[in-house]
């Protein structure tokens, strides 16, 4: 008698364990699911579509240059030494810049306050690191960035919508190293 009570109290523990995994597994699925749909309609808006739009457009404009990331640039000013050796990714610059969405709306400008910035490239924005280690003191460029080396899908302020493509005017003032401690 004790062996059928103990078989059944199993069976059910069994029958019980394959509800819940078959649960889990399904909320899994349907997370799954709306994240994806999250992505598709990220990656489909109107914001990316129309910042694809107009880097198509730019990159048939004369003296644009295309990395093979997808940052575009306009050289505005050479450097005030073209052998000076541009920042490299750990080191800190101070730069003038001016940043507005493809509608013309400008967002920020060090220019209007009057004051430029220093930050460490490394904590940029990607498009902007990867500009940056290529200019030199002196130098002016209008930088085009798409959305993913931006802000990508997420919106940083009001003033810039996710999957917004960017134009910066970035004048790189300076650079210096930023010394790191030595590991032992």
């Amino acid at each position: 008698m004790s062996y059928r009570l103990c078989f059944r109290f199993a069976l059910i523990a069994t029958f019980i364990c394959i509800c819940l995994m078959t649960q889990g597994c399904s909320e899994d699925a349907d997370r799954d699911a709306f994240r994806q749909t999250l992505i598709d309609k990220a990656l489909n808006d109107e914001t990316r579509q129309q910042g694809d739009a107009f880097l198509a457009q730019n990159r048939q404009n004369e003296g644009v240059v295309v990395l093979n990331s997808g940052v575009q640039f306009r050289q505005l000013q050479v450097a005030d030494d073209p052998q000076a050796s541009p920042p490299g990714r750990r080191d800190r610059v101070t730069v003038h810049y001016e940043g507005r969405r493809i509608d013309g709306h400008v967002f920020d400008s060090s220019y209007a306050r009057g004051a430029p910035s220093t930050f460490p490239v490394d904590a940029l924005i990607p498009g902007w690191s990867e500009i940056l280690v290529q200019m030199r003191p002196g130098e002016i460029r209008e930088v085009y960035i798409p959305a993913d080396l931006a802000y990508g899908a997420r919106s940083p302020s009001p003033d810039i919508p996710a999957n917004s493509a960017l134009i910066f005017i970035v004048e790189l003032l300076q650079s210096e190293s930023i010394s790191h401690p030595a590991s032992h």
